[in-house]
């Protein structure tokens, strides 16, 4: 059994006058890429130089206006990386690079060198401010703790003083959620004032999330607190840098705009330490999908995937949000029949507004649109087959048929598991198209012929092969799909009757084909099945889909 009586709930915050809750997100937050940094130091295999290159000029072609582009007082391999993007002109002008540093002055010096020839830069400072660390691993008290960022803060001023280009100061303290509110409000404002923030000179004061410790909505609060205590709060520029412990970043982040945060730090994917940063991709299409403009270039998530994967060495998973290969796909018959319904109501309305079940964006609004949404296996049902045949081929089946051609594939997919687009096609051909023994339409006549008293009938010269043998027949009826059932029921000895008939375009051009479906019924059994047939002539397409049903009802 658990041994719950390990674990203390961490308190929640007395804020009753919160106003988030009945807020709505109604803009993108200024977005920071952490990947080169948080993101590359949680690989089991660090990127190098030129991996991170690759990964560097990913995020700008995304669209992003802040990049941490690591820690390179900490390494060599770092400090070279901020160089070659230097030297090799890579950074663009309105790209600001942040690096991450420690308050101690030989790595701030460090920094500083590592930054020499950027004409914009954050330097992102930081001490542990929770009541853990400072009794377990730094054994300081909150003064001493404080007086470490001040003194961080006094060094950046220090080494700024020979550099040529702007300096943005962040600040952070880490293990925020665990650090009690008063404290940390302390502590931001003693850097914010021995900085001298204005409102042209803003801080960034980051209030990360650095282990997830309780529900969404607390750190949310905790956000709300210090946006409220702030002193000139419009010399700060509020951040958050949530992480996902307990599986809420994406939630915690979005509660946290709603509570007033100005920016927000994460990774494609969610990579980081632990369970990952939060994953700003999720967040900027969460935002998309509700018709906000995310202000990042989002349009194709195969590339981002691809990158990720080449340059971190790890997968993303098939049901990873919006990039995962399966998130885009129905399996369950009863969500294939809604998405088809719901595509079919979208061509049917010419509606602008995506509305489709299961779908909350069009795939292909994100570069996904040559995968499948519908996969046929076991599960599915005759609406996700009758998708299959319309998205990947364009037979519009009618509905009756969803079922009879269903129950075929739903055969398959029970013995070999899941059924690919191609073999269901394979099937539809064996079973409707290529269904021409042992009567076989070769050729007919169309034309009209007098019934007296002045009107006018449809007369069909049918010439057809029977067991191998050519043979005609001639029937008159009210159109020319009535006058071929007339006569190919004198013709076989059998009695049929067309229960409906349905007919479209299959491709567009001067060589278009049209499909014809014909619904027919053995009146003398009662039996029905549809016949299927093609061809550029819509006449013969009908008289071809008759002889299919034929050959289905009787051989």
């Amino acid at each position: 059994m658990l041994n719950v009586g390990r674990y203390k709930r961490v308190p929640v915050v007395n804020y009753p006058e919160r106003q988030w809750p009945n807020k709505e997100i109604q803009k993108a937050p200024v977005w920071c890429s952490v990947d080169l940094r948080d993101g590359n130091q949680a690989l089991i295999e660090p990127m190098v130089v030129e991996e991170k290159i690759e990964m560097f000029n990913l995020l700008v072609k995304l669209g992003f206006k802040e990049i941490e582009i690591g820690f390179p007082a900490a390494s060599q391999i770092e400090f070279d990386f901020l160089r070659q993007l230097v030297d090799r002109k890579l950074i663009p002008d309105d790209v600001t690079v942040q690096v991450l540093v420690q308050c101690r002055e030989h790595l701030i010096k460090r920094t500083f060198e590592a930054i020499e020839g950027i004409g914009r830069a954050i330097v992102h400072i930081y001490n542990s401010t929770s009541t853990l660390q400072r009794d377990v691993v730094f054994h300081k008290s909150k003064e001493e703790i404080i007086e470490i960022a001040v003194e961080g803060t006094k060094m950046v001023q220090k080494y700024m003083q020979g550099y040529k280009g702007e300096v943005i100061l962040e600040y952070s303290p880490e293990s925020f959620t665990g650090t009690e509110l008063d404290f940390a409000l302390d502590i931001c404002t003693a850097v914010q004032e021995t900085w001298g923030a204005t409102p042209d000179k803003k801080i960034i004061i980051n209030l990360p999330s650095t282990v997830e410790m309780t529900t969404p909505n607390v750190y949310a609060d905790q956000i709300e607190w210090m946006n409220t205590h702030f002193k000139n709060r419009d010399s700060i520029i509020l951040s958050v840098h949530p992480h996902n412990d307990q599986g809420t970043g994406v939630a915690a982040t979005e509660l946290a705009l709603l509570a007033g945060a100005d920016r927000v730090e994460g990774t494609l994917m969610g990579n980081g330490e632990r369970t990952g940063n939060v994953d700003i991709l999720t967040v900027a299409y969460n935002m998309f999908s509700q018709g906000l403009d995310p202000e990042l270039n989002l349009e194709n998530v195969r590339e981002i995937v691809d990158v990720y994967e080449r340059c971190t060495k790890m997968d993303v998973e098939p049901r990873h949000p919006y990039a995962g290969k399966l998130v885009f796909t129905a399996f369950s018959g009863s969500h294939q029949d809604a998405i088809n319904k719901g595509m079919q109501a979208l061509r049917e309305r010419n509606s602008q507004i995506w509305e489709v079940p299961y779908l909350p964006i069009d795939p292909s609004d994100i570069g996904r649109e040559y995968e499948p949404v519908v996969r046929i296996n076991s599960q599915s049902g005759k609406g996700g087959v009758a998708f299959v045949m319309d998205t990947f081929y364009g037979f519009r089946l009618p509905k009756g048929m969803h079922k009879e051609f269903a129950d075929v594939i739903q055969k398959i997919s029970e013995k070999q598991g899941e059924v690919a687009p191609e073999q269901i096609m394979d099937e539809f051909k064996r079973c409707y198209l290529d269904k021409k023994e042992p009567i076989h339409f070769k050729k007919c006549q169309i034309t009209d012929t007098e019934t007296g008293d002045d009107e006018f009938a449809t007369l069909a010269k049918v010439v057809y092969m029977d067991h191998g043998i050519e043979k005609t027949f001639e029937g008159i009826g009210n159109g020319p799909v009535d006058a071929v059932q007339r006569g190919l029921e004198e013709a076989l000895g059998i009695e049929i009757r067309v229960l409906d008939y349905n007919e479209h375009a299959l491709t567009s051009g001067s060589s278009a084909q049209a499909a014809s479906y014909i619904h027919l019924m053995d009146a003398k059994s009662g039996r029905v099945t549809y016949g299927v047939g093609l061809s550029s002539n819509i006449t013969r397409a009908s008289i071809r889909g008759i002889f299919s049903a034929v050959n289905r009802l009787f051989y």
